[in-house]
């Protein structure tokens, strides 16, 4: 037994893992593609800002809402054919993009089908993962994958706006097409694994879902936008979810057909594995938000100088994931956790007083480093020790809550971090307008009423252009405001990383006081 666990990755199970790690990666690229493109789509699309905007949180909302009916899809049809399927569907969406002539093709081909296809593609690689490697060797791909899909979202926006400015969007998408048709080259390398449990669908059960996780997903897109109703859709997904939480637990009562197992819930492992997995999302959102806008709107910084600042967060993130995966040996997987929540939240402590004081993004070198390190550790455990406990028969299931649960983290963390990020800026900006001797009070009055209409976080150069024809005096002194309310945004902003953090440490505490993972067994039960 010792002598499997550490045995390296065969040949097959090499090139298997690396190529589901290049369908991870374009899953999680493509989006940052789209969205540091947007002004170069508005423009060769002859279209609005607006409706490329539409068209992105279309395909965020559909692929949100139809996750768990995914994995309900690849049991039915076959977890290979799902997953072929969610690559195909990528395939025709970056396709489209390709060669798209209006906004119409891209609402239809990239975000309704390529929504749809990421439904299918998560759970069915999860499953796939889980079914075609045993032991040491799963849980190193599982952090391949998980480290891809970091190294992604971290290094996307660079890769966007480096093919975006120098070459063109289109040439990106085509490259998303040139990966995904090597990652089906290796389709024979997939072992299928069957599904023995009842084949009859949860129609109700499935609509619960979709308006749940609709609900949800839209409700903070909505937030984010600063668009109303925002309660009523947040109340709403809620509601869905509890109820399709109560049909779930009926059904199975009555022996009949249900979406989702629940009885996978009753899994203390399954349970703190899904509480790591969306708060370690969140951290995550929230840097990528923050950091960003940090490099970009008050050091002024391009798409590509961001990202090479990004580096030593995507970098670390990346090396510290595939090692940790590789040797992590007979360590506890809720000290690892444990340990990946301590460097992330040493991290952004250490980031949260540089933000006012750094006026290089290298000197953010080292605790980027350091929380880089932690998420490192946290994707090279926390996929297998969710899954890991759950047989066969229920794995498509666990892996779409799994996804589920990641998919809304990131969201959310994205979502709120900017939200609060604006809303600090605005109360901020409009304290300090208040409190100058240089603006008259119309002066201040109208600062308040154009943030309170569209708070935005932007450059002093930017600020300086929309000023041109104001009085000196008053354009140094709005200027010197922005300069000081940002640095206090962004700090408020990474105490959602932080916090998330925090919850992720206090929460591997109680990882410590459970069992370490077992691997289902053979009768097909639900362990934990």
């Amino acid at each position: 037994m010792e002598q499997h666990e550490n045995a390296g990755l065969s040949g097959r199970e090499r090139r298997l893992g690396i190529l589901l790690a290049a369908a991870m990666f374009v899953l999680v690229v493509d989006t940052s593609l789209m969205n540091v493109s947007i002004a170069a789509v508005v423009r060769d699309l002859d279209t609005t800002t607006s409706g490329v905007q539409s068209a992105i949180a279309l395909e965020a909302l559909v692929s949100a809402a139809f996750i768990l009916i995914g994995g309900k899809v690849g049991d039915l049809i076959g977890r290979k054919r799902a997953y072929v399927l969610g690559l195909l569907g990528y395939a025709v969406g970056a396709l489209a993009m390709t060669l798209a002539q209006s906004l119409t093709v891209v609402i239809i081909f990239w975000a309704l089908i390529g929504g749809i296809g990421a439904s299918l593609l998560l759970p069915a690689m999860q499953s796939l993962i889980h079914g075609n490697f045993q032991g040491a060797t799963q849980r190193r791909v599982y952090a391949l994958v998980g480290a891809a899909a970091a190294i992604a979202a971290a290094v996307g926006p660079l890769l966007g706006g480096f093919i975006t400015t120098y070459l063109s969007w289109r040439v990106g998408f085509a490259l998303e097409v040139v990966i995904i048709a090597i990652a089906l080259s290796g389709i024979g390398l997939v072992r299928n694994v069957e599904y023995t449990g009842p084949r009859t669908v949860d129609v109700v059960g499935s609509a619960l879902s979709v308006v749940g996780m609709g609900g949800i997903v839209l409700g903070i897109l909505v937030w984010q936008e600063g668009g109303d109703r925002v309660l009523a859709l947040l109340v709403l997904g809620v509601a869905a979810l509890a109820g399709l939480a109560f049909w779930l637990v009926r059904r199975k009562r009555l022996g009949k057909a249900h979406l989702l197992d629940p009885a996978l819930f009753k899994s203390a492992l399954f349970k703190v594995g899904i509480s790591q997995q969306l708060l370690q999302q969140i951290a995550l959102g929230g840097l990528m938000i923050a950091l960003p806008i940090y490099l970009q709107m008050v050091l002024e910084y391009t798409a590509m100088e961001a990202g090479l600042s990004l580096a030593p967060l995507s970098l670390s993130m990346f090396v510290v994931a595939l090692l940790a995966g590789k040797r992590a040996g007979r360590r506890r997987p809720a000290n690892i956790v444990g340990t990946g929540f301590l460097l992330l939240t040493v991290g952004v402590l250490i980031l949260i007083p540089l933000v006012p004081r750094a006026h290089f993004g290298w000197a953010l070198l080292i605790p980027l480093a350091i929380a880089g390190g932690g998420l490192g550790l946290l994707v090279s455990q926390l996929n297998d020790y969710t899954l890991a406990p759950i047989s066969e028969e229920r794995v498509s299931e666990a892996a779409a809550v799994n996804s589920a649960g990641g998919s809304f983290g990131l969201s959310f963390g994205l979502a709120f971090a900017g939200a609060v990020m604006l809303a600090t800026l605005a109360a901020s900006f409009t304290a300090k307008a208040d409190a100058s001797t240089v603006l008259s009070p119309a002066e201040q009055t109208r600062v308040a009423e154009v943030l309170n209409e569209n708070a935005e976080v932007m450059t002093n150069t930017h600020l300086d252009e929309l000023l041109a024809g104001q009085p000196p005096a008053t354009k140094a002194e709005i200027i010197r405001i922005n300069t000081e309310a940002r640095p206090i945004a962004l700090q408020v902003a990474l105490l959602i990383p932080l916090l998330a953090a925090l919850l992720g440490l206090l929460n591997s505490i109680r990882m410590r006081r459970l069992p370490d993972p077992e691997r289902s067994n053979a009768d097909g039960a639900i362990l934990g």
